[in-house]
Protein backbone atom coordinates (compact mmCIF):
# COMPACT_ATOMS: atom_id res chain seq x y z
CA UNK A 1 0.00 0.00 0.00
CA UNK A 2 1.24 3.50 -0.83
CA UNK A 3 2.28 5.53 2.19
CA UNK A 4 -0.26 8.30 1.60
CA UNK A 5 -3.09 5.75 1.82
CA UNK A 6 -2.20 4.68 5.37
CA UNK A 7 -4.23 5.74 8.35
CA UNK A 8 -2.50 8.05 10.81
CA UNK A 9 -1.98 5.28 13.36
CA UNK A 10 -0.70 2.87 10.70
CA UNK A 11 1.80 5.51 9.58
CA UNK A 12 2.82 6.25 13.16
CA UNK A 13 3.57 2.58 13.77
CA UNK A 14 5.91 2.47 10.76
CA UNK A 15 7.65 5.68 11.84
CA UNK A 16 8.06 4.60 15.47
CA UNK A 17 9.42 1.18 14.45
CA UNK A 18 11.89 3.04 12.19
CA UNK A 19 10.58 1.23 9.13
CA UNK A 20 10.25 4.59 7.39
CA UNK A 21 11.39 8.18 7.96
CA UNK A 22 9.04 11.12 8.56
CA UNK A 23 10.40 12.78 5.42
CA UNK A 24 9.17 9.80 3.39
CA UNK A 25 5.66 10.34 4.73
CA UNK A 26 5.86 14.01 3.78
CA UNK A 27 7.20 13.14 0.33
CA UNK A 28 4.27 10.77 -0.28
CA UNK A 29 1.72 13.31 0.90
CA UNK A 30 3.06 16.22 -1.14
CA UNK A 31 3.45 13.98 -4.19
CA UNK A 32 -0.23 13.06 -3.91
CA UNK A 33 -1.22 16.74 -3.70
CA UNK A 34 1.05 17.93 -6.47
CA UNK A 35 0.29 14.92 -8.66
CA UNK A 36 -3.30 16.10 -8.92
CA UNK A 37 -2.32 19.79 -8.86
CA UNK A 38 -4.57 20.15 -5.81
CA UNK A 39 -7.48 19.30 -8.13
CA UNK A 40 -9.97 19.42 -5.27
CA UNK A 41 -8.65 22.85 -4.21
CA UNK A 42 -8.37 21.43 -0.70
CA UNK A 43 -5.42 23.59 0.33
CA UNK A 44 -4.79 27.30 0.71
CA UNK A 45 -1.20 26.99 1.95
CA UNK A 46 1.34 24.16 1.99
CA UNK A 47 3.94 24.44 4.75
CA UNK A 48 6.67 22.41 3.05
CA UNK A 49 9.75 24.21 4.37
CA UNK A 50 8.39 24.33 7.92
CA UNK A 51 7.26 20.69 7.74
CA UNK A 52 10.61 19.28 6.62
CA UNK A 53 12.44 21.36 9.23
CA UNK A 54 10.11 20.08 11.98
CA UNK A 55 10.49 16.53 10.67
CA UNK A 56 14.26 16.63 11.26
CA UNK A 57 13.79 17.53 14.93
CA UNK A 58 11.08 14.95 15.61
CA UNK A 59 12.99 12.25 13.69
CA UNK A 60 16.03 12.89 15.90
CA UNK A 61 13.88 12.29 19.01
CA UNK A 62 12.45 9.07 17.61
CA UNK A 63 15.90 7.85 16.56
CA UNK A 64 17.00 8.35 20.17
CA UNK A 65 14.05 6.27 21.39
CA UNK A 66 11.82 9.15 22.52
CA UNK A 67 8.27 9.01 21.14
CA UNK A 68 6.32 12.07 22.37
CA UNK A 69 2.84 10.72 21.51
CA UNK A 70 1.02 7.94 19.65
CA UNK A 71 0.93 10.17 16.55
CA UNK A 72 4.47 11.56 16.77
CA UNK A 73 5.94 12.11 13.33
CA UNK A 74 2.59 12.03 11.53
CA UNK A 75 1.94 14.98 9.18
CA UNK A 76 -1.34 16.78 9.87
CA UNK A 77 -3.27 19.42 7.92
CA UNK A 78 -5.20 22.16 9.66
CA UNK A 79 -8.28 24.15 8.72
CA UNK A 80 -7.27 27.68 7.81
CA UNK A 81 -9.15 29.35 10.65
CA UNK A 82 -6.76 27.88 13.24
CA UNK A 83 -3.76 30.14 13.86
CA UNK A 84 -0.27 28.91 13.00
CA UNK A 85 2.73 31.01 13.94
CA UNK A 86 4.56 32.31 10.89
CA UNK A 87 2.17 30.59 8.46
CA UNK A 88 -0.64 32.43 6.70
CA UNK A 89 -4.08 31.93 8.28
CA UNK A 90 -6.89 33.38 6.17
CA UNK A 91 -10.21 31.89 7.34
CA UNK A 92 -10.93 31.60 3.60
CA UNK A 93 -11.47 35.36 3.33
CA UNK A 94 -9.99 38.30 1.46
CA UNK A 95 -10.29 40.13 4.78
CA UNK A 96 -7.38 38.02 6.12
CA UNK A 97 -5.76 36.97 2.83
CA UNK A 98 -2.28 38.04 4.00
CA UNK A 99 -2.60 37.55 7.78
CA UNK A 100 0.38 35.76 9.35
CA UNK A 101 -0.28 35.06 13.06
CA UNK A 102 2.48 35.86 15.57
CA UNK A 103 1.40 32.89 17.73
CA UNK A 104 0.12 29.32 17.54
CA UNK A 105 -3.38 28.29 18.56
CA UNK A 106 -3.34 26.20 21.73
CA UNK A 107 -4.22 23.06 19.77
CA UNK A 108 -1.28 23.72 17.43
CA UNK A 109 1.02 24.10 20.44
CA UNK A 110 -0.20 20.70 21.63
CA UNK A 111 0.30 19.12 18.20
CA UNK A 112 3.89 20.36 18.06
CA UNK A 113 4.57 19.16 21.60
CA UNK A 114 3.19 15.76 20.57
CA UNK A 115 5.63 15.65 17.67
CA UNK A 116 3.09 16.00 14.88
CA UNK A 117 4.13 17.81 11.70
CA UNK A 118 2.07 20.76 10.44
CA UNK A 119 1.99 20.11 6.69
CA UNK A 120 -0.64 22.48 5.28
CA UNK A 121 -3.65 24.73 5.81
CA UNK A 122 -6.92 23.62 4.27
CA UNK A 123 -9.55 25.53 2.31
CA UNK A 124 -12.93 26.34 3.87
CA UNK A 125 -16.09 28.41 3.65
CA UNK A 126 -15.30 32.05 4.41
CA UNK A 127 -15.11 32.55 8.18
CA UNK A 128 -16.63 29.04 8.50
CA UNK A 129 -20.02 30.27 7.26
CA UNK A 130 -21.48 27.63 5.00
CA UNK A 131 -22.33 23.98 4.42
CA UNK A 132 -20.64 23.43 1.07
CA UNK A 133 -17.11 24.97 1.12
CA UNK A 134 -18.03 27.05 -1.93
CA UNK A 135 -17.67 30.57 -0.49
CA UNK A 136 -13.89 30.72 -0.01
CA UNK A 137 -12.01 33.72 -1.44
CA UNK A 138 -9.53 31.13 -2.74
CA UNK A 139 -12.13 29.25 -4.77
CA UNK A 140 -14.52 26.40 -4.01
CA UNK A 141 -13.48 22.99 -2.68
CA UNK A 142 -14.64 20.07 -4.84
CA UNK A 143 -15.58 16.61 -3.67
CA UNK A 144 -12.87 14.01 -4.33
CA UNK A 145 -15.67 11.56 -5.11
CA UNK A 146 -17.46 13.65 -7.75
CA UNK A 147 -16.30 17.06 -8.97
CA UNK A 148 -19.92 18.09 -9.62
CA UNK A 149 -20.76 17.71 -5.93
CA UNK A 150 -19.74 19.59 -2.81
CA UNK A 151 -17.52 18.10 -0.09
CA UNK A 152 -19.66 19.67 2.63
CA UNK A 153 -18.65 22.55 4.82
CA UNK A 154 -17.26 24.51 6.31
CA UNK A 155 -14.37 22.07 6.94
CA UNK A 156 -14.62 20.80 3.37
CA UNK A 157 -10.92 21.21 2.60
CA UNK A 158 -9.90 19.03 5.54
CA UNK A 159 -12.48 16.37 4.67
CA UNK A 160 -11.60 16.32 0.96
CA UNK A 161 -7.85 16.12 1.67
CA UNK A 162 -8.26 13.14 4.00
CA UNK A 163 -10.61 11.31 1.64
CA UNK A 164 -8.36 11.93 -1.37
CA UNK A 165 -5.33 10.57 0.55
CA UNK A 166 -3.73 14.00 0.33
CA UNK A 167 -3.59 14.03 4.14
CA UNK A 168 -3.25 11.38 6.80
CA UNK A 169 -5.35 13.23 9.34
CA UNK A 170 -6.75 16.74 9.82
CA UNK A 171 -8.17 19.31 12.19
CA UNK A 172 -11.46 21.04 11.45
CA UNK A 173 -13.81 23.25 13.40
CA UNK A 174 -17.48 22.65 14.11
CA UNK A 175 -20.01 25.34 15.03
CA UNK A 176 -23.27 23.91 13.70
CA UNK A 177 -21.99 20.78 11.97
CA UNK A 178 -18.90 21.89 10.05
CA UNK A 179 -16.91 18.77 10.93
CA UNK A 180 -19.71 16.22 10.89
CA UNK A 181 -21.45 17.13 7.63
CA UNK A 182 -18.32 17.22 5.41
CA UNK A 183 -17.12 14.01 7.06
CA UNK A 184 -20.44 12.44 6.10
CA UNK A 185 -20.35 13.77 2.53
CA UNK A 186 -16.77 12.56 1.97
CA UNK A 187 -17.08 9.23 3.78
CA UNK A 188 -14.57 9.79 6.59
CA UNK A 189 -14.83 10.11 10.38
CA UNK A 190 -15.20 13.42 12.19
CA UNK A 191 -15.60 14.23 15.87
CA UNK A 192 -17.17 17.35 17.32
CA UNK A 193 -15.89 17.26 20.92
CA UNK A 194 -17.89 18.49 23.89
CA UNK A 195 -17.84 22.26 24.22
CA UNK A 196 -14.97 23.00 26.60
CA UNK A 197 -13.05 19.76 25.98
CA UNK A 198 -10.72 21.49 23.49
CA UNK A 199 -9.39 25.04 23.78
CA UNK A 200 -10.66 27.66 21.33
CA UNK A 201 -7.68 29.96 21.83
CA UNK A 202 -6.30 30.74 18.40
CA UNK A 203 -9.43 29.65 16.55
CA UNK A 204 -10.81 32.55 14.47
CA UNK A 205 -14.26 32.92 15.95
CA UNK A 206 -17.61 32.43 14.27
CA UNK A 207 -19.98 31.87 17.20
CA UNK A 208 -17.98 31.71 20.42
CA UNK A 209 -20.58 29.76 22.42
CA UNK A 210 -20.54 26.87 19.93
CA UNK A 211 -17.17 26.88 18.10
CA UNK A 212 -15.20 23.68 18.69
CA UNK A 213 -11.97 22.31 17.20
CA UNK A 214 -12.03 18.60 16.40
CA UNK A 215 -10.31 15.75 14.54
CA UNK A 216 -11.13 14.40 11.07
CA UNK A 217 -9.58 11.07 10.06
CA UNK A 218 -9.81 7.90 8.02
CA UNK A 219 -10.90 5.83 11.03
CA UNK A 220 -12.49 6.33 14.43
CA UNK A 221 -9.23 5.26 16.09
CA UNK A 222 -7.34 8.03 14.29
CA UNK A 223 -9.86 10.59 15.57
CA UNK A 224 -9.58 9.18 19.10
CA UNK A 225 -5.78 9.37 19.09
CA UNK A 226 -5.83 12.97 17.85
CA UNK A 227 -8.51 13.96 20.37
CA UNK A 228 -6.27 12.67 23.16
CA UNK A 229 -3.56 15.09 22.00
CA UNK A 230 -5.66 18.24 21.56
CA UNK A 231 -8.05 17.94 24.52
CA UNK A 232 -7.52 19.45 27.96
CA UNK A 233 -7.47 22.64 29.96
CA UNK A 234 -5.91 25.83 28.60
CA UNK A 235 -5.22 28.61 31.08
CA UNK A 236 -5.70 31.06 28.20
CA UNK A 237 -9.28 29.93 27.52
CA UNK A 238 -11.73 30.25 30.38
CA UNK A 239 -14.28 28.05 28.59
CA UNK A 240 -11.92 25.05 28.44
CA UNK A 241 -12.06 22.40 31.14
CA UNK A 242 -9.69 19.77 32.45
CA UNK A 243 -10.46 16.40 30.86
CA UNK A 244 -8.82 13.01 31.05
CA UNK A 245 -8.87 10.87 27.94
CA UNK A 246 -6.76 7.90 26.91
CA UNK A 247 -7.64 6.71 23.45
CA UNK A 248 -6.59 3.09 23.96
CA UNK A 249 -8.64 2.73 27.14
CA UNK A 250 -11.58 4.47 25.50
CA UNK A 251 -11.61 2.20 22.46
CA UNK A 252 -11.27 -0.89 24.65
CA UNK A 253 -14.76 -0.28 26.07
CA UNK A 254 -17.64 -2.50 25.01
CA UNK A 255 -21.02 -1.22 23.89
CA UNK A 256 -22.77 -4.36 25.04
CA UNK A 257 -25.67 -3.37 27.27
CA UNK A 258 -25.63 0.27 26.16
CA UNK A 259 -28.96 1.90 25.42
CA UNK A 260 -29.20 3.89 22.19
CA UNK A 261 -32.08 6.27 21.49
CA UNK A 262 -33.53 7.06 18.06
CA UNK A 263 -35.19 10.50 18.29
CA UNK A 264 -38.11 10.23 15.88
CA UNK A 265 -37.85 13.94 15.00
CA UNK A 266 -34.72 13.13 12.96
CA UNK A 267 -36.52 10.56 10.82
CA UNK A 268 -38.92 12.81 8.91
CA UNK A 269 -40.23 12.86 5.35
CA UNK A 270 -37.28 15.10 4.40
CA UNK A 271 -34.95 12.15 4.91
CA UNK A 272 -33.86 10.39 1.74
CA UNK A 273 -35.29 6.87 1.39
CA UNK A 274 -31.90 5.21 0.99
CA UNK A 275 -30.71 6.92 4.15
CA UNK A 276 -33.73 5.62 6.07
CA UNK A 277 -32.94 2.11 4.85
CA UNK A 278 -29.28 2.48 5.84
CA UNK A 279 -30.24 3.54 9.34
CA UNK A 280 -32.60 0.62 9.76
CA UNK A 281 -29.64 -1.66 8.99
CA UNK A 282 -27.41 0.36 11.32
CA UNK A 283 -29.79 -0.20 14.24
CA UNK A 284 -29.68 -3.93 13.56
CA UNK A 285 -25.87 -3.87 13.65
CA UNK A 286 -25.90 -2.13 17.02
CA UNK A 287 -28.37 -4.72 18.31
CA UNK A 288 -26.07 -7.49 17.08
CA UNK A 289 -23.28 -5.90 19.13
CA UNK A 290 -25.38 -6.20 22.28
CA UNK A 291 -26.79 -2.67 22.45
CA UNK A 292 -30.45 -1.90 23.03
CA UNK A 293 -31.94 0.45 20.43
CA UNK A 294 -35.20 2.23 21.30
CA UNK A 295 -37.20 4.96 19.58
CA UNK A 296 -37.66 8.15 21.60
CA UNK A 297 -38.77 11.73 21.13
CA UNK A 298 -37.07 15.10 21.62
CA UNK A 299 -39.78 17.51 20.55
CA UNK A 300 -37.54 20.53 21.06
CA UNK A 301 -35.54 19.50 17.97
CA UNK A 302 -38.20 21.23 15.89
CA UNK A 303 -36.90 24.65 16.99
CA UNK A 304 -33.16 23.93 16.81
CA UNK A 305 -32.49 25.28 13.30
CA UNK A 306 -34.28 28.58 13.94
CA UNK A 307 -32.61 29.02 17.33
CA UNK A 308 -29.21 28.29 15.82
CA UNK A 309 -29.70 30.78 12.98
CA UNK A 310 -30.49 33.59 15.41
CA UNK A 311 -27.68 32.87 17.87
CA UNK A 312 -24.95 32.16 15.32
CA UNK A 313 -25.77 35.29 13.31
CA UNK A 314 -25.78 37.49 16.39
CA UNK A 315 -22.48 36.11 17.67
CA UNK A 316 -20.89 36.23 14.21
CA UNK A 317 -21.79 39.87 13.63
CA UNK A 318 -20.30 40.73 17.01
CA UNK A 319 -17.10 38.74 16.42
CA UNK A 320 -16.61 40.18 12.92
CA UNK A 321 -16.96 43.78 14.10
CA UNK A 322 -13.22 43.85 14.84
CA UNK A 323 -12.36 43.69 11.13
CA UNK A 324 -12.62 47.41 10.38
CA UNK A 325 -9.62 48.07 8.13
CA UNK A 326 -7.74 49.81 10.95
CA UNK A 327 -7.09 47.35 13.76
CA UNK A 328 -7.52 44.09 11.85
CA UNK A 329 -8.07 42.85 8.33
CA UNK A 330 -8.03 44.20 4.80
CA UNK A 331 -7.71 47.98 4.53
CA UNK A 332 -9.10 49.68 1.43
CA UNK A 333 -6.69 51.82 -0.54
CA UNK A 334 -9.52 53.85 -2.08
CA UNK A 335 -10.98 55.43 1.04
CA UNK A 336 -10.52 59.14 1.61
CA UNK A 337 -12.32 59.56 4.95
CA UNK A 338 -12.60 57.48 8.11
CA UNK A 339 -16.24 56.43 7.46
CA UNK A 340 -15.26 55.47 3.90
CA UNK A 341 -12.38 53.40 5.24
CA UNK A 342 -14.75 51.38 7.43
CA UNK A 343 -17.32 50.86 4.67
CA UNK A 344 -14.95 50.17 1.79
CA UNK A 345 -12.67 47.87 3.77
CA UNK A 346 -15.55 45.69 4.92
CA UNK A 347 -17.27 45.82 1.53
CA UNK A 348 -14.13 44.69 -0.26
CA UNK A 349 -12.95 42.26 2.42
CA UNK A 350 -16.09 40.23 3.11
CA UNK A 351 -17.92 37.91 0.73
CA UNK A 352 -21.64 37.79 0.08
CA UNK A 353 -22.61 35.16 2.63
CA UNK A 354 -20.61 36.83 5.41
CA UNK A 355 -22.20 40.21 4.69
CA UNK A 356 -25.66 38.65 4.83
CA UNK A 357 -24.88 37.04 8.20
CA UNK A 358 -23.57 40.35 9.58
CA UNK A 359 -26.68 42.23 8.46
CA UNK A 360 -28.98 39.63 9.99
CA UNK A 361 -26.97 39.54 13.22
CA UNK A 362 -26.96 43.31 13.58
CA UNK A 363 -30.72 43.35 13.03
CA UNK A 364 -31.23 40.75 15.76
CA UNK A 365 -29.00 42.63 18.20
CA UNK A 366 -30.60 46.01 17.62
CA UNK A 367 -32.29 47.52 20.69
CA UNK A 368 -35.80 46.99 19.33
CA UNK A 369 -35.18 43.32 18.40
CA UNK A 370 -32.86 41.97 21.09
CA UNK A 371 -35.63 40.81 23.44
CA UNK A 372 -37.88 39.72 20.57
CA UNK A 373 -35.33 37.46 18.88
CA UNK A 374 -31.99 36.93 20.62
CA UNK A 375 -33.28 36.65 24.17
CA UNK A 376 -36.04 34.25 23.11
CA UNK A 377 -33.55 32.16 21.16
CA UNK A 378 -31.28 31.98 24.20
CA UNK A 379 -34.19 30.77 26.35
CA UNK A 380 -35.16 28.21 23.71
CA UNK A 381 -31.57 27.00 23.62
CA UNK A 382 -31.79 26.30 27.33
CA UNK A 383 -34.93 24.22 26.75
CA UNK A 384 -33.17 22.23 24.00
CA UNK A 385 -30.17 21.63 26.26
CA UNK A 386 -32.42 20.47 29.11
CA UNK A 387 -34.30 18.15 26.75
CA UNK A 388 -31.07 16.43 25.76
CA UNK A 389 -29.94 16.20 29.38
CA UNK A 390 -33.22 14.47 30.15
CA UNK A 391 -32.78 12.10 27.21
CA UNK A 392 -29.37 11.09 28.51
CA UNK A 393 -30.89 10.14 31.84
CA UNK A 394 -32.35 7.17 29.93
CA UNK A 395 -29.94 6.66 27.03
CA UNK A 396 -26.17 6.29 26.72
CA UNK A 397 -26.12 7.46 23.10
CA UNK A 398 -28.41 8.92 20.48
CA UNK A 399 -28.33 7.85 16.83
CA UNK A 400 -29.24 10.20 13.98
CA UNK A 401 -28.40 10.98 10.35
CA UNK A 402 -25.65 13.53 9.74
CA UNK A 403 -27.66 15.01 6.85
CA UNK A 404 -30.90 14.33 5.00
CA UNK A 405 -29.06 13.47 1.78
CA UNK A 406 -25.71 12.47 0.41
CA UNK A 407 -23.39 15.08 -1.14
CA UNK A 408 -25.37 17.54 -3.23
CA UNK A 409 -24.73 19.49 -6.43
CA UNK A 410 -22.28 22.39 -6.70
CA UNK A 411 -25.08 24.43 -8.31
CA UNK A 412 -25.24 27.69 -6.33
CA UNK A 413 -29.03 28.01 -6.39
CA UNK A 414 -29.42 24.48 -5.08
CA UNK A 415 -26.92 25.08 -2.30
CA UNK A 416 -28.64 28.28 -1.19
CA UNK A 417 -32.09 26.68 -1.16
CA UNK A 418 -30.95 23.44 0.45
CA UNK A 419 -28.41 24.11 3.13
CA UNK A 420 -30.47 26.09 5.63
CA UNK A 421 -33.38 23.69 5.73
CA UNK A 422 -31.59 20.38 5.59
CA UNK A 423 -27.92 20.43 6.52
CA UNK A 424 -28.35 22.17 9.85
CA UNK A 425 -31.42 20.31 11.10
CA UNK A 426 -29.49 17.16 11.97
CA UNK A 427 -26.31 18.67 13.40
CA UNK A 428 -27.22 21.85 15.28
CA UNK A 429 -28.99 20.28 18.30
CA UNK A 430 -25.71 18.81 19.60
CA UNK A 431 -23.99 22.15 18.96
CA UNK A 432 -26.59 24.12 20.90
CA UNK A 433 -26.39 21.68 23.81
CA UNK A 434 -22.58 21.52 23.83
CA UNK A 435 -22.58 17.74 23.29
CA UNK A 436 -19.99 15.53 21.59
CA UNK A 437 -21.05 14.01 18.28
CA UNK A 438 -19.29 11.61 15.94
CA UNK A 439 -19.94 11.34 12.21
CA UNK A 440 -18.93 8.18 10.37
CA UNK A 441 -20.01 6.40 7.19
CA UNK A 442 -22.66 3.71 7.61
CA UNK A 443 -23.44 2.78 3.98
CA UNK A 444 -23.25 3.95 0.38
CA UNK A 445 -26.17 4.95 -1.79
CA UNK A 446 -27.03 3.67 -5.27
CA UNK A 447 -24.68 6.27 -6.81
CA UNK A 448 -21.75 5.13 -4.68
CA UNK A 449 -21.87 8.15 -2.39
CA UNK A 450 -21.30 7.73 1.37
CA UNK A 451 -24.18 7.99 3.81
CA UNK A 452 -23.20 9.61 7.10
CA UNK A 453 -24.35 8.46 10.51
CA UNK A 454 -24.16 10.60 13.63
CA UNK A 455 -23.75 9.35 17.18
CA UNK A 456 -24.40 11.89 19.95
CA UNK A 457 -23.11 11.32 23.47
CA UNK A 458 -23.31 12.77 26.95
CA UNK A 459 -21.16 15.83 27.52
CA UNK A 460 -17.52 14.79 28.06
CA UNK A 461 -18.26 11.13 27.31
CA UNK A 462 -16.11 11.06 24.19
CA UNK A 463 -14.79 7.70 25.38
CA UNK A 464 -18.18 5.98 25.17
CA UNK A 465 -18.99 7.76 21.92
CA UNK A 466 -15.78 6.75 20.16
CA UNK A 467 -15.96 3.18 21.49
CA UNK A 468 -19.42 2.79 20.00
CA UNK A 469 -18.26 4.30 16.73
CA UNK A 470 -15.31 1.96 16.43
CA UNK A 471 -17.42 -1.09 17.29
CA UNK A 472 -19.85 -0.16 14.53
CA UNK A 473 -17.02 0.60 12.10
CA UNK A 474 -15.45 -2.81 12.66
CA UNK A 475 -18.77 -4.65 12.45
CA UNK A 476 -19.64 -2.94 9.18
CA UNK A 477 -16.10 -3.31 7.81
CA UNK A 478 -16.20 0.22 6.37
CA UNK A 479 -12.48 0.81 6.67
CA UNK A 480 -10.58 3.70 5.12
CA UNK A 481 -9.65 1.60 2.09
CA UNK A 482 -13.21 0.49 1.30
CA UNK A 483 -14.03 1.06 -2.36
CA UNK A 484 -17.03 3.09 -3.38
CA UNK A 485 -18.95 0.38 -5.20
CA UNK A 486 -22.49 0.02 -3.91
CA UNK A 487 -23.68 -0.12 -0.35
CA UNK A 488 -21.39 -1.78 2.12
CA UNK A 489 -24.38 -2.31 4.39
CA UNK A 490 -26.16 -4.58 1.93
Amino acid sequence: MKLNKLTALELAKKIHSKEIKITQALDAMYAAIEGTSNSNNSFITLCKDEAYEAAKKVQALIDEGEVPSPLAGVPIVIKDNICTKGVKTTAGSKMLHNFVPPYDAFVVEKLKKAGMIIAGKTNMDEFAMGSASQSSYFGPVLSPLDKLRVPGGSSGGSAAAVKADEAYIALGSDTGGSIRQPAAFCGICGLRPSYGAVSRRGLIALASSMDTVGPMGKTVADCAALFEIISGKDAGDSTSLETEFDYKSALAQTIEGKKIGLPKEFYTDDLNGEIKEAFLKATNIFRSLGAQVVETSIAENEFASAVYSVIVSAEASSNLARYDGIRYGHSSSEAETLPELYVKSRTEGFGKSVKARILFGNYILSSENYDRYFLKAAKARTLITEAYEKAFEEFDLLLAPACSSTAYSVDENFINSFECKSSRAYTVPASLAGLPALSLPCAYDSEGLPIGMQLIGRRFDEAGLLAAGQAFEKALNLGHDTHMEGSAAN
